[in-house]
């Protein structure tokens, strides 16, 4: 078989419209609504996250949208086709890295890519791919004996083989270590610089605030959030998340927060509790702590935890769906 070769990672034809449109889409199984009528665009170039906790009806859109699960109803288009009329032309032109891939054992890396670059009619060599995924001591090594971050990789190398417009990522990083996860966020900010669209899901909020131009929030089928991350990230109310834990060394408060007298204090925007942990969203940090404080002490508490952070996206996330992104 003769490679065809191309420039890796050159920028891709331009086209007008979006990459990824979605209008009315839903999705049910049985008497479960899993996506129930989201609208949705994303530009050309642009990195784009998903989120939300598992069960949101993330993974069944992503699905729709790489032509695996059919909608009941709406319209789903990539680079202006449809899977319907468009199927061989959008294979050609689409990369995914499925969350879990599942590889013959006995193929070697190598072996694996050239299978993969046998798809498509233009892209780039498999030796440029095993490069890409920092592959080279494991290209004649068999698929059965890689690590499940090397598995990772490959199945990165695989998505990008055919050269694709648009990327599909679905928790690319999950497995690998710091150093593995670094380099593949350096590839995707590449991706990105050569007009490549990425569609990506990750259950690591800092990865979609590092890496995300914007970020739509999912829960129970719908879009309930949808902006650059920190226009989300400033609708928490304030630029700092106060934590903390109390126990009462008062018998009358017996550990018990009276939350009214903090909400009453200046640069203190909103409170919840996860997990007997207070999270308080404040401006102003430097005067906010002290009367915190002073505040917790006229109760008879005592604090047995205290920590702040500037508020992220995972502080929007929990605050909308009330859930972590992992939790069932």
């Amino acid at each position: 078989m003769t490679e065809a070769i191309t420039q890796p990672l050159s920028p891709p034809k331009t086209a007008a419209g979006p990459s990824l449109l979605l209008r009315g889409v839903r999705k049910a199984f049985a008497d479960v609504q899993a996506v129930d009528g989201i609208d949705l665009e994303v530009a050309r170039g642009e990195c784009f996250g998903l989120l939300g906790p598992n069960g949101a009806g993330k993974t069944t859109t992503i699905e729709m949208c790489e032509g695996l699960t059919p909608a009941d109803q709406g319209t789903i288009e990539l680079l202006g086709l449809n899977w319907h009329s468009n199927a061989a032309q959008l294979r050609q032109r689409i990369g995914i890295q499925l969350q879990e891939t599942q590889f013959p054992d006995k193929l070697t890396v190598e072996e694996t890519l050239r299978m993969f670059r046998s798809f498509f009619s233009q892209g780039i060599t498999v030796e440029e791919s095993i490069r890409t995924a920092q592959l080279e001591e494991k290209r004649k090594s068999r698929v059965g004996g890689l690590s499940g971050g090397q598995k990772q990789r490959l199945a990165m190398a695989c998505a990008l083989v055919g050269d694709p417009e648009l990327l599909f990522l679905d928790e690319p990083t999950t497995g690998l270590d710091p150093q593995a996860r670094r380099h593949l966020w350096d590839l995707v900010d590449e991706l990105k610089q050569a007009g490549r669209t990425i569609i990506l899901t990750t259950h690591y909020m800092d990865e979609a605030q590092r890496l995300c131009d914007r970020v739509a929030i999912m829960d129970h089928g719908k879009i309930i959030a949808l902006g650059t991350p920190q226009q989300l990230i400033g609708t928490v109310g304030g630029e700092d998340i106060v934590e903390f834990a109390v126990s009462g060394i008062d018998p009358v408060s017996h550990g018990i927060v009276d939350t009214a007298p903090l909400l009453a204090l200046p640069g203190i925007h909103s409170h919840r509790v996860d997990a007997g942990l207070h999270q308080l969203s404040v401006s102003e940090l430097h005067k906010s702590v002290p009367a915190i404080f002073a505040a917790l002490a006229d109760q008879g508490l005592h604090l047995s935890e205290f920590r702040t952070h500037s508020a992220t996206l995972e502080d929007v996330f929990v605050r909308l769906t009330g859930r972590n992104l992992r939790d069932e």
